[in-house]
């Protein structure tokens, strides 16, 4: 069986990160860092101090919630457009979340471009740092979707790059699965796999993010929505770290304490 195509989350160029981190803390204070984690950042970090805060800082939108529009930059039909917004909205079912189309000024830009290794694939800016693209580019990206899709992978792909979108990191990068993956068999295997540098293994699967900002469950959730599967060939015990294939209930408790729903008024 083919392996499923890798989600690389977009990041903002360096020159943004302080600008992105500022607005993410003014529409949500909850993305300010804790202190402990600031002190950390800047004790081991590298470049400028304000671009070493940057990189703690939270992506999560107003806990009152997310309205975001959406937008296609390509040629989409009509029912594929739908599809990919049902999907979006699978969030809903627990959290104050709702995505709506327009033709105008979207807030999320979606694409299908397929050419490899920039725009292609499939990917998402995080949270807010949408607010920092330019209008012309998309914020998302669904290489080849089409009607004839398999649904499996629009409840795979589509419901973990909203995922992305509305702030969540990977799970496979909590604590707890991290210390799972041997870093040589790794770097081995994604560069084989994927083309990926040592840097690049690092960054997007031997790093491990730290807890406290995360605000996630007290243990990570393999069978995650925003979680990889990754192959037994690479962690330390030989077996693999299974991956998300659908919002789980875990997501959705998650999802819900995040983007809580307002209060159904008393009777």
């Amino acid at each position: 069986m083919a392996k499923n195509p890798v989600c690389v989350p977009k990041e903002l160029p360096r020159s943004k990160w302080v600008a992105a981190a500022q607005m993410a803390v003014k529409l949500n204070p909850a993305n300010r860092p804790h202190a402990t984690v600031a002190a950390h950042a800047m004790a081991i970090g590298t470049g400028a101090p304000r671009e070493r805060l940057a990189l703690v800082v939270g992506k999560r939108w107003p806990a009152s919630g997310v309205r975001l529009t959406v937008g296609f930059l390509d040629d989409a039909p009509s029912d594929l457009r739908a599809r990919i917004l049902l999907h979006m909205n699978a969030w809903a079912k627990s959290a104050n979340v709702l995505f709506v189309e327009t033709g105008t000024d979207p807030d999320v830009r979606i694409a299908r471009v397929d050419s490899p290794p920039d725009d292609g694939g499939y990917w998402s800016y995080v949270g807010t740092d949408i607010r920092h693209i330019g209008k012309s580019k998309q914020t998302m990206n669904l290489e080849g979707f089409t009607m004839k899709t398999p649904e499996s992978e629009y409840r795979r792909v589509v419901r973990h790059e909203t995922g992305h979108t509305l702030g969540f990191p990977h799970e496979h990068m909590r604590r707890q699965l991290v210390n799972r993956i041997d870093r040589a068999k790794a770097i081995k295997y994604f560069a084989k796999s994927d083309g990926w540098s040592a840097r690049q293994v690092s960054d997007q699967v031997l790093t491990p993010l730290e807890e406290s900002t995360i605000l996630g469950t007290t243990r990570a959730d393999q069978r995650s929505i925003m979680c990889y599967d990754l192959p037994g060939q690479i962690t330390k015990d030989g077996k693999p770290i299974i991956g998300g294939v659908d919002i789980t209930p875990q997501d959705y408790r998650f999802a819900a304490s995040i983007y809580p729903r307002p209060a159904a008024p008393a009777r």
